[in-house]
């Protein structure tokens, strides 16, 4: 699976969701530990280009293979969110999309010297799903705004610094890490479990302090509260693609907000305040509507085509700027699509 960077698929979904629902009441299990094959990569997202295919297959929708990944894969995030017992998730390597809303869900988020994570859905004409319209909205300031517009790369200290992580542990710690987890003694009391697994891990993150690298979303604060305090949408835009710089971090971001779908830039900013005061359930509820929205637009695929598919990276967006975009076809993705939401049932 290392080759494709661990791409979610829908079977991956399922299976997992399937071992979660009969974790939760196994008694003989006190905590899980996920982890990933190879060393490269926790999980890099979802399988896009799957996706694509079932967006391009019947124009405007629907469009069932996206439509049902999506579903499974939102109920499968929040059951991670709701699990009782202790779910460890160990980051490490990239950690994009899909694969951050499996570690973003887990109640204990591990992170290594060689965590990189990042949120690119504008370059591809998508949205930070898989609960991002959560912790985007929890994160300091306008860091969660600025990282969904930009899709800008970040690392363990960012990850720890704005909530979506909480130790950071070296790599060469994880056999001991997991050794010392598996020796526990688990009871059925859940909330002891989460004290036992916070002390298990805790001298390995002391043992680690020394390695942790330089972050860049703290040191950024600055500039990226000025940068996503605009007036409307449009002034955010401006402000970040109109960015004279020389810092690499904030120069990456920006050209990557320049070169993305401005259409996406509209429904990302408009999901992010949509949920700012969302339930959990009301999150992935509102997630699954914009998603399905997004798979039937042609957008979507005319940018997974020419980022992961062609390879050109030169996109055919259908609007230049955000002010191109015509409020009501924006206002439409934000209308339901169907008599029922799939995901009305979470609890």
């Amino acid at each position: 699976m290392e080759a494709t960077l661990n791409s979610l698929t829908l079977e991956m979904v399922d299976l997992l969701q399937t071992q979660l629902d009969r974790w939760r009441t196994d008694d003989s299990i006190g905590a899980v530990f996920i982890d990933a094959a190879g060393e490269k990569a926790f999980c890099a997202g979802g399988d896009v280009q799957a996706l694509q295919a079932s967006a391009v297959e019947p124009p405007g929708g629907p469009c069932e293979y996206a439509e049902t990944f999506f579903t499974r894969e939102y109920r499968m995030n929040y059951t991670l969110h709701t699990f009782p017992k202790p779910l460890i998730c160990w980051g490490h390597g990239i950690v994009m999309g899909g694969g951050l809303g499996v570690m973003a869900g887990c109640s204990h988020r591990v992170v290594t010297e060689r965590t990189r994570i990042a949120m690119p859905e504008v370059t591809i004409a998508l949205f930070p799903d898989v609960g991002g319209s959560w912790f985007l909205n929890h994160m300091p300031g306008n860091a969660g705004e600025f990282l969904a517009l930009t899709g800008a790369s970040i690392n363990a200290a960012d990850a720890i610094y704005t909530g979506i992580a909480d130790r950071f542990v070296t790599s060469e710690h994880k056999e001991a890490v997991i050794a010392a987890l598996a020796a526990q003694n688990y009871t059925p009391d859940a909330e002891a479990n989460h004290a036992l697994v916070k002390h298990t891990l805790r001298p390995f993150a002391q043992l680690s302090e020394g390695a942790l690298p330089d972050g860049q979303v703290e040191p950024h604060m600055a500039a990226i509260n000025t940068l996503c305090d605009g007036d409307s949408v449009h002034h955010i835009v401006d402000n970040i693609t109109g960015l004279d710089t020389e810092d690499p971090w904030l120069a990456k971001a920006r050209d990557s907000l320049s070169h993305g779908s401005k259409f996406a830039a509209r429904w990302i900013h408009r999901q992010l305040w949509e949920t700012r005061h969302a339930s959990l359930k009301e999150v992935f509820q509102s997630e699954i509507q914009l998603a399905t929205h997004v798979v039937r637009n042609p957008e979507f695929a005319e940018g997974v085509r020419a980022l992961l598919i062609d390879k050109d990276r030169n996109p055919n967006w259908q609007y230049p700027s955000s002010r191109d975009v015509p409020d009501a076809v924006l206002d439409g993705f934000f209308v339901a699509p169907w008599p029922e939401n799939p995901l009305a049932d979470l609890d």
